[in-house]
């Protein structure tokens, strides 16, 4: 359907839900502009690299062991691992890995590593074409940014990248199902009653948070598939009255609509140039910057005090604390991620292991960290500020954006470099021919006929 026919098609239907719908089924590869395209490609590169480094991650063997011994039909591959699975377990699986290590892409919510492991999952099954899949794959992940977007009021503390990631996997899956507007929007319906998620599993650092887009992923897929089966479901998943915006966080169902079609979230998606929390890269880069300029060491820095948002203090804020889950401790500490900055140097892969993460001189540096919350600051990234008391005494520096930011994204080469390392990363890397074999499947996706064999010759 091209754009004119979808935008009558919405015009005509009676629901911000079904209007939503009509969207999602009338998208085509055809409608993507060819910027577009390339995003999503290096998205989906970057996304199927993180879940290779993340495979092996606290909690990913575990669920993988547990969903290989149930088995089921074999339909869509394990990522890093091999073998198939039925798709939403897949999806499932996948989306665990993605989300692992907190090196996603995000946006206005985690949406690639909901949607692009439900979307993959559903193409091999359905074995269409690589044109069919990017189409699918694009339309979800913007819609879960849009829905993210379009928050308004008080943050509830719901995880919204799985509340909005489930919708988004949804969309994708029914469009390559074949779905019509009807059907899609029961697909919407049907999601609603399985939306999930908190950040008390942030705030706590369980493992479980890096299962909740895992949820939303395996969610997004069965949804679809009882809605293909004729399952009904609520008409009004977004705006009804026990809907998403009413029941969830509030949000304004206008923001969905404005460009829908003609612009996509994608560009605005931002890459992850730590595997730790959003909230503590603004910090990280600021202290990164006083390191390179004044070539201080851990011995140079007496004191160090973070300055961040209320919405970052409560994410990577706490004392760290890593007796519980050390890697997720990691990850949401700001204290840990400076502390890793000054006495190595770098925060990466390595960093996040056990070993790292209970250092004794690690633990200790973190108690000359301070962490000041800066009531007006809103934002959930960035500015971030770090002073610094040094032998050159009193520095400070403040971070005004995001690293890696859509406005000031990486170069090929660094995102290469780091695809290049996570692929290579844990105990059974993806061998060289393989990983070439797969970067080259990714960019030139459009020519692949049957998704059922993406896989071939990697896994």
């Amino acid at each position: 359907m091209n754009t004119t026919a979808a935008n009558a098609a919405q015009a005509g239907a009676r629901s911000v839900s079904e209007r939503i719908a009509a969207h999602i089924a009338g998208l085509d590869y055809d409608a993507l502009p060819a910027a577009v395209v390339e995003r999503a490609k290096a998205l989906m590169l970057d996304t199927l690299a993180v879940a290779w480094a993340g495979r092996d991650a606290p909690g990913a063997p575990e669920a993988h062991g547990l969903l290989a011994a149930d088995g089921g039909k074999a339909e869509s591959t394990v990522w890093g691992y091999g073998g198939r699975l039925p798709a939403s377990s897949a999806a499932f699986l996948n989306s665990l890995f993605g989300a692992a290590l907190d090196y996603d892409a995000v946006n206005t919510v985690h949406a690639d590593v909901c949607v692009l492991p439900a979307a993959l999952a559903i193409a091999e099954r359905q074995r269409v074409d690589g044109k069919a899949f990017l189409a699918a794959y694009v339309a979800g992940a913007d819609l879960a940014a849009r829905l993210g977007g379009a928050l308004t009021g008080r943050h509830k503390g719901w995880f919204t990248t799985s509340i909005y990631g489930v919708f988004g996997a949804a969309a994708a899956c029914a469009r390559l199902l074949g779905l019509d507007a009807a059907a899609t929007a029961h697909a919407f319906g049907i999601a609603l009653s399985q939306a999930s998620g908190t950040q008390q599993a942030n705030i706590e650092q369980a493992l479980t948070k890096r299962l909740q887009s895992a949820f939303a992923a395996r969610a997004g897929a069965f949804s679809a598939l009882l809605a293909g089966r004729g399952v009904s479901a609520p008409r009004e998943a977004f705006e009804g009255r026990f809907g998403l915006f009413q029941l969830y966080q509030e949000g304004d169902p206008g923001k969905v609509f404005e460009g829908l079609g003609e612009r996509f979230a994608l560009a605005q998606t931002n890459f992850k140039k730590y595997p730790i929390c959003a909230c503590s890269h603004a910090a990280l880069d600021a202290a990164f910057s006083l390191i390179r300029e004044y070539g201080l060491t851990a011995g140079d820095v007496t004191a160090v005090e973070v300055i961040h948002s209320p919405l970052m203090h409560r994410l990577v804020g706490a004392p760290f604390d890593p007796s519980s889950n050390p890697q997720v401790a990691a990850q949401f500490s700001v204290r840990y991620a400076l502390a890793s900055a000054l006495l190595r140097g770098h925060v990466d892969l390595d960093d996040i292991q056990e070993d790292a993460v209970l250092d004794p001189a690690v633990r200790a540096f973190t108690q000359r960290i301070d962490v000041t919350v800066d009531e007006a600051n809103t934002s959930s990234r960035a500015p971030a500020t770090v002073v610094m008391q040094t032998r050159h005494g009193r520095l400070s520096r403040t971070a005004s954006a995001f690293p890696w930011s859509a406005e000031a994204p990486p170069t090929p080469d660094e995102l290469a470099r780091k695809a290049d390392a996570c692929f290579g990363y844990g105990p059974a890397p993806l061998a060289p021919g393989a990983r070439k074999i797969l970067i080259d499947r990714v960019r030139g996706i459009e020519a692949v006929d049957d998704m059922s064999r993406f896989f071939a010759d990697v896994l």
